[in-house]
């Protein structure tokens, strides 16, 4: 299993101000989109999660967000080392992404940008 990098996951109460510091922190311009209603902005290293407090709980229970170059192949390996698939792997609009909780307990996120191709 390739890993190619980590996000970190940060809930913050005003994303539009959290936008601000963040893009001249990592020198980078956000990517913003929503999921399930939840206002995201993606930042260099930095995944800035905004919304409702009952969403927000769910996803800090994430530590990290890890992109592997296949999740197919990060959920098999991960299987094999005694890990527990939570959930996915699971199309998103950039990829896939698979939750996965480590023997340890802590709770990661992997992503591919592997985007189903067309017929």
């Amino acid at each position: 299993m390739e890993i190619l990098g980590t996000t970190l996951r940060v809930c913050v109460d005003d994303l539009d101000s959290a936008v601000v510091f963040y893009e001249r922190l990592a020198g980078a311009k956000a990517l913003r989109f929503e999921r399930a209603g939840v206002q995201v902005a993606a930042v260099g290293c930095f995944l800035l999660m905004s919304g409702p407090e009952a969403e927000l709980e769910v996803l800090r229970k994430v530590a990290a967000t890890i992109a592997v170059k296949d999740v197919d192949e990060a959920r098999r390996v991960l299987g094999e080392l005694g890990a527990h698939i939570v959930a996915g792997p699971v199309a998103t609009p950039a990829g896939r992404n698979l939750i996965v909780m480590h023997p340890d307990g802590v709770v990661y996120e992997y992503v591919d940008r592997n985007v189903p191709q067309g017929p």
